[in-house]
C-alpha cells in the first residue's frame, strides 16, 4: 500500500473517530458478554445448588433457562454490533474513502 495513502488515512479525523467509536463499543460489548459467561461459570463452580433448583414440574432446573438466555443475549449483542457496523461505521468508512480517493 502507498505510504502517502496510509498517512493520509491515519491523519483523517474521521478515521480517528471511526477507530475510537469502534474500539469503545466493541470493548463494552465484549466485557458485557464475558461478565455474563463468567458469572454463569462461577455460579456453577461455587454455588451449584442455585442452578440445581428445580422449576415447573420438577424435571427442569433453573440452569437451563439461564443458559438459554445467555445464548440469546449473546446472539442479540452480535446483531447489535453488526447493525452498528453496517450503519454508522460503514458510513464513516465510505467518507474516509471519499476523502482519499484521489490517491487510489
Amino acid at each position: 500500500m502507498n505510504k502517502e495513502l496510509v498517512d493520509r488515512i491515519e491523519s483523517n479525523p474521521k478515521y480517528q473517530e471511526l477507530v475510537s467509536k469502534r474500539n469503545s463499543f466493541s470493548i463494552k460489548l465484549g466485557v458485557f458478554v464475558l461478565v455474563m459467561f463468567y458469572t454463569f461459570i462461577m455460579v456453577i463452580a461455587f454455588n451449584k445448588e442455585v442452578l440445581a433448583t428445580k422449576i415447573g414440574d420438577g424435571v427442569t432446573t433453573i440452569a437451563f433457562p439461564i443458559a438459554l438466555a445467555i445464548l440469546v443475549i449473546s446472539f442479540i449483542t452480535t446483531l447489535i454490533y453488526v447493525k452498528r457496523a453496517n450503519g454508522e461505521y460503514e458510513d464513516l468508512t465510505n467518507e474516509i474513502k471519499e476523502d482519499v480517493k484521489d490517491l487510489i
